[in-house]
């Protein structure tokens, strides 16, 4: 089902081809046959088994003779992508799970001191601790200024009153990154970042949200939540800052996870399209497959390309990729939705039976279009950011 000829692009070196070859083993070996029913389970499984087999050291940095956990001395992009897409290829959760590790502790990784990196990263890198990023609200979704969630400082501690939702693991984190409005300034310079754990006083599951592709998500309440100042992840009034470098971070995988589903639906599509007997000759030989097969493969490397692409820049020329993040994750997403859409379709009524591959994968793709800033946002930033060149 792999087929790993594009590792061999120049946007990688050796460790990426490595990286790619053993996690597709791994994969291959590995998650067959996990038990979806239970979400939350399966999740908690999946961390656990990433963490066991060290794939999670990719999503946080390696820090001073190693104390934060990670394979390498700085996050790498191409890295995550890489991941990302090949979880995505073998198992939709296990890419969720990865990619909330990383998303979850990145404000961490960032703006951490040194004694919140020690306790939080190694234990997240081990898989020992499920971490989450709480950003969104009910009134404050793709405009992240907005929020009303607020922290009063209070002697040596902020309170917390408000709410988030969408929080991936939400009901089974052991710790959330929150961001929450602490009024230094108008707007977004008035935001703050604080790491909350599971169980404070004050902090509590309002409810859990179910979506067409199951993972843990939830509505979380702070009603007067008490958190030391030593919790808060950088300068009071730096969160949207954070937030938002965090974003630009994990931005890329989003794109990763897009072509990792994408090439599974096109792996599907063709083992389809040789195989159905229709019209005494196969699907395959009807030139309307071959001309949405060739458009599906097209489409995957060109956004292939364009996540490669913001990866590679970030990594080997360590400039800002905000609008190259922002065309690769909008690109790689719709593109995959097509895809899978045309997979689908040659399957015909099977295609829509619960639990085939490309019905999955039909679940799957929806929802990347949304999260991590949704395909109108992406072409508002790449428009933002083509104004001020």
């Amino acid at each position: 089902m792999s087929d790993l000829t594009w590792t061999d692009w120049p946007f990688f070196d050796e460790r990426h081809q490595q990286l790619a070859r053993e996690l597709d083993a791994w994969c291959s070996s590995t998650l067959h046959g996990i038990d979806h029913s239970d979400t939350d389970a399966a999740c908690k499984h999946l961390v656990h088994a990433l963490g066991e087999a060290g794939w999670l050291k990719i999503a946080v940095p390696q820090g001073p003779d190693g104390a934060w956990g990670g394979r390498w001395p700085e996050i790498d992009s191409r890295s995550l992508c890489i991941m990302r897409e090949t979880l995505a290829r073998y198992d939709g959760l296990a890419d969720f799970a990865f990619a909330m590790q990383g998303l979850g502790s990145g404000a961490i990784s960032i703006a951490g001191s040194d004694d919140l990196r020690r306790r939080y990263l190694p234990r997240v890198s081990s898989g020992q601790a499920i971490a989450a990023f709480a950003l969104s609200e009910p009134d404050a979704g793709s405009d992240v200024a907005a929020m009303s969630c607020e922290a009063r400082l209070d002697g040596d501690s902020y309170v917390l009153n408000g709410e988030k939702t969408w929080i991936s693991n939400g009901g089974i984190a052991d710790f959330y990154c929150v961001f929450v409005r602490t009024g230094e300034a108008p707007g977004a310079r008035g935001i703050s970042a604080f790491v909350v754990d599971a169980g404070t006083p004050g902090f509590s599951i309002a409810e859990r949200i179910d979506v067409i592709a199951p993972h843990p998500l939830a509505r979380l309440r702070f009603d007067n939540c008490r958190i030391p100042v030593s919790q808060r992840l950088g300068d009071a009034g730096q969160g949207f800052k954070i937030a938002m470098m965090t974003l630009d971070i994990f931005r890329a995988s989003v794109a990763g996870a897009a072509l990792g589903f994408a090439r599974r639906a096109l792996s599907e599509g063709l083992a389809r399209a040789k195989s159905r007997k229709m019209f005494g000759q196969t699907l395959g030989d009807l030139q309307l497959t071959q001309a949405a097969l060739g458009d599906m493969a097209t489409e995957i490397d060109a956004a292939a390309l364009l996540t490669y692409r913001a990866a590679w820049m970030r990594d080997v020329k360590g400039v800002r990729t905000t609008r190259e993040a922002a065309m690769a994750k909008m690109a790689a997403t719709e593109s995959a939705q097509r895809v899978i859409d045309r997979a689908l379709q040659m399957f015909g009524g099977e295609g829509v039976v619960s639990g085939r591959p490309v019905e999955k994968l039909y679940r799957e793709i929806r929802a990347l279009r949304i999260y991590e800033g949704a395909t109108e946002v992406q072409k508002l930033i790449i428009a933002r950011e083509l104004m001020k060149e």
